[in-house]
């Protein structure tokens, strides 16, 4: 008996301890934000389950794979200034000052996607991270693989002006690579387990994993990083 009270004493005493990590008036500031504006389109759960008609739908905030300064960067400035091509998601700086947009991505990561570092680090485990640094092999798969697959909706320059973007049936948003602001392993694990996987609902952007091993597919952003967004 006298364990059972000790472990609900140690787990109520974690409970406090992260509780006591956030930092209330900047979460409340960002929920306030949120409710003003954000919510119309990604909902009160983040999970964007909404019957608003969009080009593209909002992003489901529990699964991105966007740090809170990413975040924030993309509120502050939009969508299009980092890369994407449907803008449905603007800029914000119009409309609040720094402190707010810093906020209320503060709440979003705090409050929906809390949990992202261990999700990453899970996938993480199940991938192959051996070095690929100098191998000319890696390299010449790179920029293979990004030719024969990845230009035809980014573009041969990765402007997000491919050829499957000329098709007025079914038009497709590919992201412009030379804006981009993940990081090669956000890259990584984008292509890798595709958009849906990280929140995205028109999965355009489909999963490489059962085509390409991770070295390729490493090697791939290493060819992105190294010659389009230089």
């Amino acid at each position: 008996m006298k364990r059972i009270y000790y472990i609900y004493f140690l787990l109520a005493t974690i409970s406090l301890a992260n509780a006591s990590n956030i930092d209330q008036s900047k979460f409340d500031l960002g929920k306030q934000v949120y409710e003003e504006t954000c919510i119309s389109c990604h909902g009160a759960d983040g999970k964007a389950q909404t019957n608003m008609k969009f080009v593209v739908r909002p992003r489901d905030l529990t699964k991105t794979l966007l740090t809170e300064e990413q975040t924030y960067f993309i509120t502050q400035n939009g969508a299009h200034y980092w890369g994407a091509k449907a803008d449905m998601m603007p800029a914000f700086k119009y409309v609040y000052n720094e402190t707010q947009l810093q906020a209320v991505a503060y709440y979003i990561h705090n409050h929906f996607n809390k949990n992202l570092k261990q999700r990453v680090k899970k996938v993480l485990q199940k991938c192959d991270l051996t070095s690929i640094k100098n191998d000319k092999k890696m390299a010449k798969w790179g920029k293979k693989v990004y030719k024969r697959n990845c230009s035809w909706c980014h573009g041969k320059t990765g402007h997000g002006d491919g050829e499957a973007t000329k098709n007025p049936v079914d038009s497709i948003y590919p992201y412009d690579l030379t804006k981009t602001l993940l990081t090669k392993q956000q890259m990584f694990l984008y292509v890798k387990y595709g958009g849906h996987f990280w929140g995205t609902y028109k999965d355009d952007m489909p999963s490489w994993k059962k085509k390409y091993n991770d070295k390729i597919l490493r090697s791939v952003v290493e060819y992105v990083d190294n010659t389009i967004r230089k």
